[in-house]
């Protein structure tokens, strides 16, 4: 599936668009960024309630294709700002991870 297509199912808001076209391949939920650096895989879609600029710096040790924040968690200024200008796709949804990711699950 693609960012794009992620994005419709989880109806969710796009923060930054790079490449809304990039293939996800597979998923990573978790807020605790060393645990995220250590685990996360190349391509996936991050799930989190983290809205900092450090987010950033994750998603491109990563190389996730999309950082999905959750909860209606509200990205901070520099965040939306580092991530126009580094290339990476974040969207927003009310939803909470697990009901993110299960609607995620029923629809692949």
């Amino acid at each position: 599936m693609t960012v794009k297509e992620l994005a419709k199912i989880l109806g969710a808001t796009t923060v930054a668009e790079s490449d809304f076209e990039r293939e996800i391949n597979g998923g990573y939920a978790g807020d605790l960024l060393s645990f995220v650096m250590g685990r996360a895989m190349p391509d996936c879609a991050w799930y989190t309630i983290m809205t900092n600029v450090n987010v950033c710096a994750v998603a491109t040790l990563t190389d996730c294709a999309v950082v999905v924040i959750c909860e209606d968690c509200t990205p901070d200024e520099m965040l939306v700002a580092r991530a126009k200008s580094q290339g990476i796709n974040v969207i927003a949804t009310s939803l909470d991870m697990h009901s993110a990711i299960a609607l995620v699950a029923k629809n692949c």
